[in-house]
């Protein structure tokens, strides 16, 4: 540590970081044209799904993406507009990859369809320019009175990306204003705010350039769901880092005269915890590591990613800063040496602060603190110290109310709907979706997300004799063969990816793959989404235990117990039911969402307990701190007094940065927001503050079974019931 706030040194790291965010930034703002947010992109190979998409590939064109053009008129169709049909399906055949198929008019005769299969690309913004363009080309050969939309899966991906890449920038300021207005509150300084949001700054330039550099040149799969939470994430974990840091440091300032050394030995009291709450988050996005979608491995690296070196750079970076900035920063409110300002209202704070004050009283002195000749109560703020007592009182009756109301707010599960269709995941209007709605109001629902079924070209006759008698085919076409497989075009009766659609696509399998010698696959977009959702499904069952046991393993090596770390897990596993089924009924009747992603319930669960139990860490690591000095009652009062206000500004600023996701207008992307968000503060303002405290006072030292901690006697256990 000490190279860090060196005199010379000092001024090397900070010259260092300007110089790996002047390197990287450049690359940050280039993260939206590495993502990938087609459904079909997350899937692993083996899904049926995706081994369709590889034998497309064999056909002419097979790479590439339907593009449903729509072309509609509800007084019915015009002799102009079938001519103006075919000269837009002309005007777009340099777009395709493959043939332009139709015009194909409805039954009814108001709406007529083209579809343009547009070739894959990489880059997504060049696809999604593809699509803007075909739209700028097609809008003008419309007559008079009939309207034009395009639509399909090509457009539902290129209207959700152009979504990210415009809002990207807006959460980068809507994020850094939030984190800068609750800095400021805290501080109430006009300068010290300024370096830890400059550092996390820093943070988010750095770790958005390497996850770009990752997904450019390693396969890393992003998508505008993980890009936005990336940066979110980085600011919201970088702040309450620095939280913790400059409460610390601060306080260290009045014990010691030299700010290098208050700064060492607020590294050594602070940074375990901070470094144990970082490598818990970390090892917890890294099991999605072993989930099957791609989405979800993706999001682990690049949420650990950001983790990492928002720790890194709030341990070198900030330290050094603020080093060399003195006390001074701190103006008007400057710490000086030797400032304790005598206890005098002590009488007034009741029985529990007179009993942590006299057990302090009595208390040795701690190596490095010599100069502390009683226990410092000057940072027990007055609100938290009447907290700690109300608390004490009965701590038995506070956790088992605490307890009942999260599982009340948990009831609300029973609201939870994983069923969003993608065209739901709009919250405003765009032009895919408007188009579904015009194709489906006049064709089968099927037609604007088309099912493809592939066979060996021995079954086709077989299997074109199921697809028309299948009850929920509107209709098939066989649309080409090669390299003895044939491809059948098929469209359901059901809207895509609604459950309907989804039972269809289970049936076709089902039946295609007992037929003989067929080798059937069965995929498109409704069979692609039907597989997300299954991977999702696995991907709960495995990742969601293995979580718990990696920080539960964390925390048994930092607490050097077994009772409490089982404790916490089972508090913030309740926190993240209750915040979940709170969630579940805002999502339906405050924000009226038609439903949530199916792998909401595992990102807000990593999301939740990695961070939520973040929070316990910090309090309970310094409760063992004051156990062992003082006694296990007095230890848990004053533990809760003196981080009662840090670990809230920290919860308020992570539950901020996550709130500020909500202002996207993507369904699942408000969701991951609002859940984080209120299970953050659930946490910290109820888990943390209320619930922890109560257990611990209630069960007292037996708490830190079989440790050496539990066996102590300190003639201070005693708590109320």
């Amino acid at each position: 540590m000490s190279w860090i706030i060196g005199r010379r040194s000092a001024w090397v790291v900070i010259v260092l970081w300007l110089a790996i965010a002047a390197a990287l930034s450049p690359l940050a703002f280039q993260l939206p044209d590495a993502q990938r947010n087609d459904a079909a992109a997350f899937l692993p190979s083996d899904a049926e799904s995706t081994r369709l998409l590889a034998e497309q590939r064999h056909f002419p064109g097979g790479d590439a993406v339907p593009t449903i053009v729509v072309l509609d008129r509800p007084g019915g169709l015009t002799n102009a507009d079938r001519a103006a049909a075919a000269r837009i399906g002309q005007a777009l055949r340099p777009f395709a990859s493959g043939p332009v198929l139709g015009p194909v008019p409805s039954p009814h005769n108001r709406t007529l369809i083209l579809t343009v299969p547009l070739a894959q690309r990489d880059d997504a913004s060049a696809f999604t320019d593809d699509v803007r363009e075909m739209r700028r080309v097609a809008r003008p050969l419309v007559p008079p009175g009939a309207q034009i939309a395009i639509t399909g899966p090509a457009g539902l991906v290129a209207d959700a990306f152009h979504l990210f890449s415009t809002i990207e920038t807006l959460l980068l300021l809507v994020t850094a204003t939030i984190v800068a207005v609750i800095l400021l509150v805290v501080y109430r300084s006009p300068f010290l705010w300024l370096v830890p949001l400059i550092s996390v700054g820093i943070a988010d330039q750095t770790a958005a350039g390497i996850v770009y550099l990752l997904a450019r040149h390693t396969g890393l799969t992003v998508n505008g769901q993980s890009s936005g939470i990336l940066r979110v994430l980085v600011f919201g974990a970088g702040t309450d880092y620095a939280l913790l840091l400059i409460a610390r440091y601060r306080e260290e300032l009045t014990r010691h005269r030299d700010p290098r050394r208050a700064m060492r030995e607020a590294v050594s009291r602070a940074g375990p915890a901070i470094l144990a709450s970082a490598g818990t988050v970390i090892i917890g996005m890294l099991c999605l590591l072993f989930g099957l979608l791609a989405s979800d491995r993706g999001l682990g690296p690049v949420g650990a990613i950001g983790i990492s070196t928002a720790l890194i750079t709030m341990m070198t970076l900030l330290p050094a800063a603020l080093v060399l900035c003195g006390r001074r920063l701190f103006w008007p409110r400057i710490p000086h040496f030797g400032e304790h300002p005598p206890v005098t209202d002590t009488a007034r704070r009741g029985p529990a602060a007179r009993t942590a004050h006299a057990a302090a009283l009595a208390a040795p002195t701690i190596p490095g603190h010599e100069d502390l000749t009683e226990f410092d109560l000057a940072e027990e703020e007055g609100r938290w110290v009447r907290i700690s007592a109300a608390i004490d009182r009965r701590p038995r009756t506070v956790w088992v109310l605490t307890s009942l109301l999260l599982g009340a707010l948990a009831i609300g599960l029973l609201a939870m709907d994983t069923s969003l269709r993608q065209d739901e995941g709009f919250r405003h209007g765009v032009e895919s979706v408007r188009g579904i709605g015009l194709a489906s109001a006049d064709f089968p629902p099927g037609a604007t997300a088309p099912t493809y079924v592939i066979v060996d070209e021995g079954a086709a006759r077989a299997t074109a004799a199921i697809l028309r008698g299948s009850p929920e085919v509107a209709a098939s076409t066989e649309v080409g063969r090669t390299g003895g497989k044939a491809q059948f075009l098929v469209v359901l009766r059901s809207r895509p990816d609604s459950p309907e659609s989804f039972a269809a696509v289970s049936s076709l399998r089902e039946r295609l793959h007992g037929l003989a010698g067929a080798q059937a696959l069965v995929g498109g977009n409704t069979a692609v989404n039907l597989d997300v959702r299954r991977a999702a499904e696995r991907d709960r069952q495995v990742i969601i235990p293995m979580v718990l046991a990696v920080v539960l393993v964390v925390l048994v090596f930092l607490l050097r117990a077994v009772v409490a770390p089982l404790l916490l897990m089972a508090t913030v596993v309740l926190s993240y039911l209750a915040a979940l089924g709170a969630s579940a009924v805002a999502y339906r009747w405050l924000f009226g969402f038609p439903g949530s992603d199916p792998s909401l319930p595992l990102f807000a669960f990593i999301f939740l307990v990695a961070l939520g139990v973040d929070y316990n860490i910090f309090l309970m690591t310094r409760v063992r701190e004051e156990t062992a000095r003082i006694g296990s009652r007095p230890g848990v009062l004053h533990a809760l007094a003196v981080t009662g206000g840090v670990i809230t500004s920290a919860g308020v600023v992570l539950a901020a940065t996550f709130s500020a996701l909500v202002i996207f207008p993507l369904v699942q992307l408000a969701e991951v927001g609002f859940v984080v968000a209120f299970g953050v503060l659930l946490d910290t303002l109820v888990v943390r503050s209320i619930l922890v405290p109560a257990l611990a006072l209630d069960i007292g030292r037996a708490i830190w079974w079989p440790g050496r901690l539990a066996r102590a006697n300190d003639g201070f256990d005693a708590g109320g019931t």
